[in-house]
C-alpha cells in the first residue's frame, strides 16, 4: 500500500474520539480551487493533532457537527426529515456480528447529514477536494490511517490485516446540472450537482469504514478491506486507471460497488451476472468536399447525402458485422452541415456514441467502425476523418463475486429484497478494475415510496429515499465478511 508525504501519524490521532458528523455546515455558493483551499486545514497532512487540540477546534471549516436532534423538523430546517435512528435488520435478515446492526442504526442520522452535506456541497469531476478531505478525516477520527490520493481529491483506506484484500470502490464527483429540487439540502453551486448518486454512495463506503473499524478494533474482522473513493467517474478520461496506478489494487483480490437505482424502491438490491453495464465510445466524422449550387449536385460532393449515408447505413452494416448477441448500440446525437437550403455545403460532421456489451466486440469496434465509415463515404467522393475515441470497457460481472454479494445481500436484507438487475447501456468506470480482478457492481435501490415525482439519474430533481443508506452499508459489510470467509478471491 503506498503512503504519501501527507500520510497522517495514526499514533496521535484521536481513535476514540466520538464519532461526529460532519464539521462543516457553513453553505456557500463558492466552488473549485476556493473550496479546498478555505478547507486546507481538513487536509490529511494537517489533520494529525492531540486529542486537546482537536476536540478543541473551533475553527468555521470544522466547527458544529451536522446532525439531526430529535424534534428538528422545522421548516428550513437542513435536518429536517432526518430520523435520529434506523431500525434494526428487515425481517428474513441476518444480524451482523458484535451488535453491529443496533451501532449502526444509532448512526444513521449521522450518515445521513453526511450525504446532506455532500449534496449540498458537490464537486465536479477533478475537483473532489474538499470531499476527499471530509472522507479521509472522518475514517482518520474512527481511528484508520486513510490516505489522500497523490492529487489530494481521492482517498485510499485499508481495515484490519491480511495478505488478500477485498476492496469497495466508491466515487466522489458530481454532474455539470443544476439542482432544481425545493429542499433545505439543495445544492449550493450553481450548475453543480449530486444528480447521479454519488453523494450516496460516498456516504454508504464511508459508513461502511466506521462499521468495520469497529471489528477491527477487537480483532475480529478476518482479513483485509480496502475502501477506494475514486475521483472522476463522470468524465472522459476518467478516474478509475489514475486510482489503479496509484496502487489502489495491490493485494486485491475481488473489487466491489453499488450504484443508486431510482426504479427500485429502498430495500431491494439488483444484482447480475455477466454483462451489466455497456462500454461507451465516442464517434467523430468530418466530411469535406467541393459545395455548389443544389441545381447542380453533379459538380460537389453532396455532403448532405454524403452525411445522410453515414447516419443511416454505417449503425445498420454494424448490426450485419457484429454478432448481434455483443449488444451493440451506434446512435448519433449531433448532426452539422450547411446554412442556406439551396446550397450544398463543403464540411459537414456527425458525433454519435458505441455502446457495446461484450468485451471482445468492444476490442474490435475502432477499426470496424471506421472502415466502414470510409467504405460507405468513398462513392460520394468526399474525403472523410474518423475520430474513434475510447470511453470505459462494459462492467462484466465475475460469476463468483455476483454469487458472493447476492448472498451477502440476501443477508442483509432478507433473500426476498434481491432482484435479477436490468443490463444498462449506460457506461461506468468500475469496469476498469474489473479488467484486473474479479468483482461485481449492484444496483441499490433509492426510490421514494409513494412519491409521485419521478427522481431519475442524471437529473436535477434527482433524490434519493435517505433509507438507503442503511441498506446499502449492511449489504457492504455482510459482502466483505463473506469475501473475507470464502476461498473464492
Amino acid at each position: 500500500m503506498l503512503r504519501w508525504d501527507d500520510t497522517p501519524d495514526a499514533s496521535i490521532l484521536p481513535a476514540e474520539h466520538p464519532y461526529q458528523g460532519i464539521r462543516d455546515p457553513v453553505r456557500s455558493g463558492e466552488h473549485g480551487n476556493g473550496v479546498a483551499q478555505r478547507h486546507q486545514r481538513s487536509k490529511l497532512s494537517r489533520i494529525a493533532k492531540t486529542r486537546q487540540n482537536f476536540e478543541n477546534d473551533t475553527e468555521a471549516d470544522v466547527t458544529t457537527a451536522l446532525t439531526a436532534p430529535e424534534g428538528a423538523r422545522s421548516e428550513g430546517d437542513p435536518n429536517r426529515g432526518v430520523r435520529t435512528a434506523w431500525t434494526g435488520p428487515l425481517p428474513g435478515a441476518e444480524p451482523l456480528p458484535g451488535q453491529l446492526d443496533r451501532w449502526l442504526a444509532a448512526r444513521g442520522a449521522e450518515l445521513v447529514a453526511i450525504r446532506r452535506h455532500l449534496h449540498a456541497h458537490p464537486e465536479p469531476s477533478n475537483q473532489e477536494f474538499e470531499t476527499a478531505a471530509l472522507v479521509a478525516r472522518e475514517l482518520a477520527v474512527a481511528g484508520l490511517s486513510p490516505q489522500l490520493l497523490p492529487k489530494g481529491n481521492g482517498v485510499l483506506c485499508d481495515i484490519g490485516e491480511g495478505d488478500r484484500v477485498i476492496a469497495f470502490r466508491a466515487d466522489l464527483d458530481a454532474l455539470p446540472l443544476q439542482d432544481t429540487k425545493d429542499v433545505p439540502y439543495r445544492s449550493t453551486v450553481e450548475r453543480v450537482a449530486h444528480a447521479c448518486g454519488h453523494d450516496v454512495h460516498t456516504t454508504v463506503l464511508l459508513g461502511l469504514g466506521l462499521t468495520l473499524a469497529q471489528l477491527a478494533a477487537r480483532g475480529e474482522l478476518p482479513g483485509r478491506v480496502r475502501l477506494v473513493f475514486q475521483p472522476a467517474e463522470e468524465i472522459v478520461p476518467s478516474g478509475a486507471p489514475e486510482v489503479i496506478a496509484a496502487g489502489a489494487l495491490k493485494d486485491v483480490a475481488g473489487i466491489f460497488a453499488l450504484h443508486c437505482y431510482p426504479q427500485l424502491p429502498a430495500g431491494l438490491v439488483g444484482v447480475r451476472s455477466g454483462p451489466f453495464t455497456a462500454a461507451a465510445d465516442t464517434v467523430e466524422v468530418k466530411l469535406t468536399g467541393p459545395g455548389g449550387h443544389t441545381a447542380r449536385p453533379h459538380l460537389t460532393a453532396d455532403l448532405i447525402h454524403a452525411l445522410g449515408r453515414v447516419i443511416v447505413d454505417v449503425p445498420s452494416l454494424l448490426d450485419r458485422r457484429i454478432d448481434p448477441r455483443a449488444g451493440v448500440s451506434m446512435v448519433w446525437g449531433a448532426v452539422h452541415s450547411g446554412e442556406a437550403f439551396n446550397a450544398i455545403p463543403g464540411e459537414g460532421e456527425a458525433r454519435g456514441t458505441v455502446r457495446i456489451l461484450n468485451r471482445e466486440a468492444w476490442r474490435q469496434a475502432p477499426e470496424l467502425i471506421t472502415q466502414l465509415i470510409r467504405d460507405v463515404v468513398a462513392p460520394t467522393g468526399a474525403h472523410v476523418e474518423v475520430g474513434y475515441h475510447r470511453g470505459v470497457p462494459p462492467v462484466i460481472n465475475d460469476r463468483m463475486a455476483a454469487a458472493v454479494i447476492a448472498a451477502a445481500a440476501g443477508a442483509a436484507l432478507g433473500p426476498d429484497r434481491v432482484v435479477e438487475a436490468e443490463i444498462s447501456m449506460g457506461g461506468e468506470d468500475f469496469a476498469f478494475y474489473l479488467d484486473h480482478v474479479p468483482g461485481a457492481m449492484i444496483r441499490l435501490g433509492t426510490g421514494v415510496p409513494g412519491s409521485d415525482v419521478r427522481h431519475d439519474l442524471h437529473q436535477g430533481n434527482f433524490d434519493v429515499d435517505e433509507d438507503c443508506i442503511g441498506y446499502g452499508v449492511r449489504v457492504m459489510a455482510h459482502t466483505a465478511l463473506a469475501a473475507l470467509s470464502t476461498g473464492a478471491f
